[in-house]
């Protein structure tokens, strides 16, 4: 076979995996956009947990810009069925497209790790991919629904703190869990007290967050002793699996207006949200990242000091 042949071959492959990646992309973010609606709250499209956005941002993380036709088209065909009409549609699908887009842009330009294994990587990617990024999202879809006439003006900043809290979860919690569990490897030699205490930490995980966000009393705060377990021993995988549940259990709650989000309106329920998970995905990940630096050092101590004791003990002999 000749040069070009081969190369020819090689691009082809390429081409048709990088074509199967962006099908790929668009296919999980138009299911997960599916089942995002089911907890809807304003005009039956905006809703406080939006994971297309965490699976966008974590695609253009692991495969590159060249994926971003996929979140167009999976944004395109989620709110398509939705109105309220061809341009609207269009210009909710182009804010979706260019919030995650925006994030993967600033992440990348701060040096982010996809490993999530440094301080200054879980802290970018609250506030710059979640928090930052998401504004574009949030704000672009609001003003075309107002400016379409689909909701009154009245209800801009109600919508908007709704579609931002939903954008922002989803890169909180959705792109974190992504990121860590592809690497994940259950440790070598792990005997049956480590599965028991997995096993108690999601048992004490989802009963605490139950509890808290089904009784009125304030006591929100109860889960962040168990994100602490979760980060100090199990690390990132346990700590962005932990802060999924919880965060998903708050918002279940938030949306059936129970517990601590019961008798308030609905703006006020998006910034009690907000910033409860914002606390759970800040608290969860910061202290992983810190432990993963802690041991990594920890792992590099060890070695140096095996390297110098086997040098000593080479020039005692």
């Amino acid at each position: 076979m000749s040069d070009a042949a081969v190369v020819d071959n090689a691009r082809l492959r390429q081409h048709t995996a990088t074509v199967l990646t962006i099908a790929a992309v668009a296919v999980c973010y138009y299911v997960t956009g599916r089942l995002g609606l089911l907890q809807q709250l304003v005009r039956g499209q905006v809703t406080p947990l939006w994971p297309p956005t965490g699976i966008a941002v974590a695609a253009l993380l692991l495969f590159g810009v060249r994926v971003w036709p996929g979140i167009a088209i999976g944004a395109l065909a989620v709110n398509i069925f939705l109105g309220p009409s061809a341009l609207p549609v269009l210009a909710i699908a182009v804010g979706n497209t260019l919030a995650p887009l925006c994030s993967y842009l600033m992440l990348r330009r701060v040096g982010f790790h996809n490993d999530l294994d440094r301080l200054r990587d879980a802290t970018a990617l609250v506030f710059l991919g979640a928090l930052g990024g998401m504004l574009i999202s949030s704000t672009v879809g609001t003003a075309t629904l107002v400016l379409s006439g689909a909701i009154r003006s009245g209800d801009f900043w109600p919508t908007w703190s709704v579609w931002w809290t939903g954008d922002a979860m989803g890169v909180m919690v959705v792109t974190p869990f992504l990121l860590v569990v592809r690497r994940f490897r259950w440790p070598r030699g792990a005997g049956l007290p480590r599965w028991a205490e997995a096993a108690a930490l999601v048992g004490c995980a989802a009963t605490v967050a139950v509890v808290t966000t089904d009784t009125q009393a304030s006591l929100l705060f109860l889960v962040f002793p168990v994100l602490i377990w979760a980060a100090f021993r199990f690390e990132r995988a346990g700590a962005s699996c932990c802060a999924l549940g919880v965060s998903l259990i708050a918002i279940l709650a938030a949306g059936r207006s129970t517990g601590p989000f019961a008798h308030r309106g609905l703006l006020t329920n998006m910034i009690t949200l907000q910033a409860f998970n914002g606390a759970v995905s800040l608290t969860a990940l910061l202290l992983a990242a810190v432990v993963t630096e802690r041991n990594r050092t920890y792992q590099e101590i060890k070695r140096l000091c095996r390297q110098l004791s086997e040098k000593v003990a080479r020039q005692d002999t």
